[in-house]
């Protein structure tokens, strides 16, 4: 078991590329992380992390090492595993989501899962940056838009049409805009969180737009451009489920819905494992039942409310 400690800090630590990180992720304190490294390179004779002040890097040795050691913890992982899950799922799940999602969606559907599974305990973190799911230790991740990670597993959950919208005040004052180019001459409100957020791209009428839209509010978060634009400062263009409270209200109205983009998906990602643990299973799964089929944010406020460009 020492050397299997011992093997398991490095990993975290060189996952981590820090000793602080590497030892929180294991629950332990970096004093004792470092001298479980410091044992395994002793007794192995050889280098396996370069340190510095700013950074700890893995050294072509350490390379090559992680490599067959992380087989071992994986096999290892799998042999725990598949005994805990014999009593079904269980344990810690800690869970990654992205703001107004978890906000608007997701926080109901986490509490009907915690009430299903009383013997998993819930971990959740609500942020709007791209996580790494293994070297910050989560076990599963709810991410919405397009996946560059190909370290994960993913499995579409739903759809999520992209709406544009602006308060009837707005409207009222300023014009609805016809067509993607009339976008120009209104004041946008501005999703940081997007791509490039001055750029807002349509499909329709057989061909596809790309606008540069302007305004002086940008904000890092759909909640926030939701409420600006009900308080009918602008038109902002954002994902159905921030918005749908507001557009079944009247609060807020669809604009240009004949030449929506093509809708983004959520999405459950998880890391590769030979064996999927029990609770991570049951949680996707859990999910995927509870998304299936039309979603919720895409009901109830029909084309008798639709805005020019329908």
């Amino acid at each position: 078991m020492d050397r299997f400690d011992e093997i398991s800090a490095f990993a975290a630590v060189a996952d981590a590329r820090s000793f602080t990180q590497g030892a929180r992720r294991l629950g332990v304190s970096s004093a004792q992380v470092s001298k479980l490294v410091a044992r395994l390179e002793n007794r192995l004779g050889a280098r396996l992390l370069n340190r510095t002040t700013r950074d700890v890097s893995l050294t072509d040795t350490g390379r090559a090492y992680l490599e067959r050691a992380r087989a071992l913890l994986d096999d290892f992982e799998t042999l725990e595993s598949s005994v805990r899950d014999q009593s079904g799922p269980r344990g810690l799940l800690k869970v990654s989501a992205p703001v107004s999602f978890g906000v608007n969606q997701l926080t109901p559907a986490l509490l009907d899962f915690a009430a299903a599974y009383p013997e998993v305990s819930l971990d959740v973190s609500a942020t709007d940056r791209m996580v790494n799911l293994v070297e910050e230790g989560f076990d599963v991740g709810v991410r919405i838009g397009l996946l560059a990670d190909s370290s994960v597993i993913a499995r579409k959950l739903a759809a999520v049409r992209m709406i544009t919208c602006a308060s009837p005040d707005y409207l009222q004052g300023a014009g609805a805009p016809a067509t993607p180019g009339d976008l120009a001459r209104h004041e946008a409100i501005l999703d940081n969180n997007m791509r490039d957020p001055t750029i807002w791209s349509y499909d329709g009428q057989g061909d596809h737009y790309e606008v540069r839209v302007q305004g002086r509010l940008k904000f890092g978060g759909a909640d926030a451009c939701v409420a600006a634009a009900r308080r009918g400062l602008g038109i902002t263009r954002t994902p159905a489920f921030a918005a749908a409270d507001d557009l079944r209200a009247g609060r807020l109205i669809p604009l240009l819905c004949a030449y929506e983009p093509q809708v983004i998906h959520v999405h459950a990602v998880y890391p590769h494992a030979r064996h999927l643990a029990a609770k991570v299973r049951a949680f996707v799964d859990f999910l995927a039942q509870r998304y299936a089929g039309e979603p919720d944010w895409h009901l109830g406020w029909g084309e008798a409310k639709t805005g020019a460009g329908a």
